[in-house]
């Protein structure tokens, strides 16, 4: 008997686009610490964990106190104006539609991740936050996903240390060429091409993630 289908997606550039509202938060956290923050800049870089980009502008010393200061903004300044990004919700529909389970694994603190779901309205069946490249194989292994859907190079990284498939869309910051570099195994221009491609793949195994790579690769 075949395992039940899951598959883990990234949350930031992969489900939600969250670059509006943690421009506002770090432009606020500039405000607030008199600490000039490159807002613009900040939001080129998402992925990592938020620790890295705080150590650009506040010494060592105080990245921990800073880090929570922006946690505890976030939830006023970011949610409301992060939307969706295009394929999302279908994207985790069209797994649970298959019977499986869609899980959403993150670097961004958890409780901020689940509120960011609850206002879009993304149903996903489990959530799991603060974990970074290789540090999500944890979870995935936990909840036996097979897939991993992700926008960075540390994602991809995160699936192959899963033994999990890499699935890539090249909407953050990191390009189908280096996507396919770090080791995915598809990539996607967005998720909107996820749904047609997960029916390919649950109808013929590795024939359809190969098929679908191909087409990709071509589009």
């Amino acid at each position: 008997m075949a395992p039940p289908l899951t598959v883990g997606f990234d949350l930031d550039m992969t489900l939600i686009d969250s670059r509006p509202g943690i421009k506002a938060t770090y432009l606020e956290l500039s405000a607030r610490t008199g600490t000039y923050v490159d807002a613009d800049a900040a939001i080129t870089r998402l992925g990592p964990p938020l620790e890295e980009e705080i150590r650009r502008w506040y010494p060592e010393e105080r990245v921990a106190e800073i880090s929570d200061v922006y946690r505890g903004l976030y939830p006023e300044h970011a949610i409301d104006g992060s939307p969706a990004m295009p394929g999302a919700r279908e994207a985790i529909a069209a797994v649970q539609a298959r019977g499986g389970r869609a899980i959403v694994v993150t670097a961004k603190f958890e409780p901020n991740a689940k509120l960011h779901l609850a206002h879009l309205g993304i149903d996903a069946d489990a959530v799991i936050g603060s974990l970074w490249a290789e540090a999500k194989a944890e979870a995935l292994r936990e909840h036996g996903a097979g897939i991993y859907v992700g926008d960075h190079i540390g994602d991809v990284r995160g699936a192959r240390a899963a033994g999990a498939l890499s699935v890539a869309v090249a909407t953050g910051p990191c390009t189908a060429e280096e996507l396919r570099a770090a080791g995915a195994d598809v990539v996607f221009g967005d998720l909107t091409e996820f749904p047609a491609w997960l029916d390919r793949y649950v109808a013929e195994g590795a024939d359809g993630a190969e098929g679908a790579d191909a087409a990709a690769a071509s589009a």
